[in-house]
């Protein structure tokens, strides 16, 4: 079973969230990276992008295809994983830790709600 991280929240469509005051860290989650495959390439955005809940916040491509990575909060980019430029595969072997995406200043932190905890994912991915 892959690894779900406790206090983390998530999206269906398997991107990850780490909260921390008004920022918010997102990757994508271990079950995600297993079924992409080997990362080979992620799109860096700019610096202040202004995006909202449910935007196109990346893409990834793997080996096998690629996958729009979506925003799961409403924010402003204030950080991209600046290590992934020269080692994507840290996505792979380190979804929670080193192999992080983005971070944001969170604009609406009312959407936090609306994500599932942990356990609500480990649910939904048994089904």
């Amino acid at each position: 079973m892959s690894e779900v991280r406790k206090g983390y929240y998530y999206l269906p469509t398997d991107e990850w969230v780490k909260v921390d005051g008004d920022t918010a860290t997102i990757g994508i989650s271990d079950y995600a990276q297993h079924h992409l495959g080997d990362i080979v390439f992620v799109e860096m955005k700019d610096k202040n992008t202004v995006l909202k809940k449910g935007d196109v916040l990346t893409t990834i491509e793997s080996v096998k295809s690629a996958s729009d990575i979506y925003s799961p909060l409403s924010g402003t980019i204030i950080d991209m994983n600046p290590t992934l430029d020269q080692d994507t595969a840290l996505v792979n072997t380190s979804p929670y830790d080193e192999g992080w995406i983005v971070k944001i200043k969170i604009s609406n932190p009312m959407e936090i709600k609306e994500l599932m905890n942990d356990q609500d994912y480990q649910n939904y991915r048994k089904e």
